[in-house]
């Protein structure tokens, strides 16, 4: 049988994801083989895995694992595409969209594909770390939960409870979901761990003390706060909140000032982390309500979940005249995925793929017209810039099918096919490729272009890979791992 562990949280935003990547990377360095598994994920930050398509921390850990990500790693997807509608990922690909009660209709035949997925990746595994979503205490939802404890009993699984006390109350977070759970489930929990901890660790002994003299759950660890984990690619858009996600301290050089409209839809945002790591970058994710700087660099239109809704919420905070002014003043412009077809003549959605079909006119500034259809493109891809030959590595992900007229590529695909639009004056530029900026050539000869005084700080790929084994090493230090794998049935 193989070893297996399901950590679950207090609540969203406890730090699960972060964790299970962490005790990949440890688990992985002791020569085990790990695969990281997530029965139902909710997320519009996705990546291309095996052809299809799952939640971006579940490739994270894949990395973390040293192994390739698979479908199989997530086979139950959420993408919202408003506040009662999501596109359902059923092992990897579309399914369709769904209200949340037609969703709850179907949970029972996709807890059974999800216990054949997780099945699949446990043959080939010594150890599988299973993360929850939400939490177990949310009880209304317990009768057809496939996410947390429906999951666990249906695998069998051993619980480790994650409670998070920088948002305060962690002794009432983890002793109060024991206290609203079934017998049967709270008899799966085999522990605690009480994760971004600020201060000196002996402040806090009594605390674990009492949770475990309230709860009868043992500690298995006080996480300390990990400063580096907003380096680390984040699948929640809850992270980029006013004040979330800062850049690094200012250089003694002008930094380069890029802006990203915050739209209610945002997809995708991993694109922007390898410019979040450039300390001479100061990166905005402009809120609602908010004007565009005046002496923004660069503005980015992100991608989009659901493209229509995101351009009329643009065009409601009067960003698209902000857009237009910025690059009058002689800003630049990037559009990528929906930012792309965003920046066109016109969007066209006959089929209500992303809900209502309708039509819209674009902001025009590119000479491109799309059409969304029910067929994703999902895929790696390879570029190679036009004008510097540099090339950049990456993904496409998207419904849409557009159309260039009259207007030159960026960039060429490996067969020579041209790929993206730019503007006449070099200054509006458009692409489908997700990914673009962790190319580090590409990325400083483009930020060079808009500031010639930019100095550039490290690789980004070998930073991440700095920091998931600094992530180990912090959980090493401060989780029991020894009485871990004995709960999971993995005695080391």
């Amino acid at each position: 049988m193989t070893a297996a562990l399901m950590f679950q949280g207090t609540g969203s935003d406890v730090g699960k994801s972060l964790l299970v990547a962490g005790l990949c990377r440890a688990l992985h360095r002791r020569g085990l083989r790990v695969r990281p598994f997530k029965p139902q994920n909710m997320s519009n930050n996705a990546a291309v895995a095996d052809g299809g398509e799952i939640g971006r921390a579940q490739a994270l850990q894949a990395r973390a694992c040293a192994v390739a990500a698979h479908v199989d790693m997530n086979p139950v997807l959420l993408k919202p595409q408003g506040e009662r509608q999501s596109q359902l990922v059923v092992n990897g690909r579309v399914r369709g969209s769904f209200s949340a009660r037609d969703y709850h209709r179907h949970k029972p035949a996709l807890l059974e594909e999800a216990l054949a997925a997780y099945r699949r990746l446990a043959a080939s595994a010594d150890i599988v770390l299973v993360e929850g979503a939400g939490s177990p205490a949310e009880i209304n939802l317990r009768g057809r939960d496939i996410a947390n404890m429906g999951f666990a009993a249906a695998a069998n699984l051993p619980v480790v409870l994650i409670g998070d006390i920088d948002r305060g109350g962690v002794i009432a977070q983890i002793v109060g979901t024991g206290a609203v759970l079934a017998e049967e489930d709270r008899a799966r929990i085999c522990g605690f761990i009480v994760n971004k901890f600020r201060g000196d660790p002996a402040l806090f002994e009594t605390g674990m003390r009492m949770i475990e003299e309230h709860s009868g759950w043992p500690g298995l660890g006080l996480v300390p706060w990990f400063a580096d984990a907003a380096r680390l690619p984040a699948e929640d858009s809850m992270a980029l909140g006013a004040g979330g996600n800062p850049s690094p301290p200012a250089s003694a050089h002008r930094r380069v000032k890029i802006c990203i409209p915050r739209l209610p839809h945002i997809a995708n945002f991993d694109d922007f982390d390898p410019l979040r790591a450039e300390a001479d970058v100061e990166l905005i994710f402009l809120q609602p309500g908010e004007a565009l700087p005046g002496d923004a660099d660069l503005v980015v239109l992100p991608g989009s979940k659901a493209t229509l809704a995101d351009l009329a919420f643009l065009r409601a905070q009067g960003w698209d005249v902000d857009i237009r002014a910025h690059w009058r003043r002689g800003g630049h412009v990037l559009g990528i995925c929906a930012g792309l077809q965003m920046l066109g003549r016109r969007i066209a959605d006959p089929d209500g793929i992303e809900g209502i079909s309708g039509t819209a006119d674009g902001l025009d500034l590119l000479p491109v017209d799309t059409v969304l259809t029910g067929e994703k493109v999902l895929r790696e891809a390879r570029l190679r810039c036009v004008r510097s030959g540099h090339v950049l590595h990456g993904y496409e992900m998207h419904v849409g099918r557009s159309q260039a007229r009259e207007a030159e590529a960026p960039f060429r695909d490996e067969n020579g096919a041209p790929a993206g639009v730019v503007s006449a004056d070099g200054r509006i530029m458009g692409c489908y490729l997700h990914g673009l900026f962790a190319a580090d050539d590409w990325r400083r000869d483009f930020l060079r272009r808009l500031n010639g005084g930019f100095q550039a700080t490290g690789a980004y790929e070998e930073g991440i890979e700095r920091v998931l084994d600094d992530l180990a090493d912090h959980l090493i230090r401060h989780i029991d791992m020894k009485r871990l794998l004995a709960v999971a049935g993995l005695a080391r």
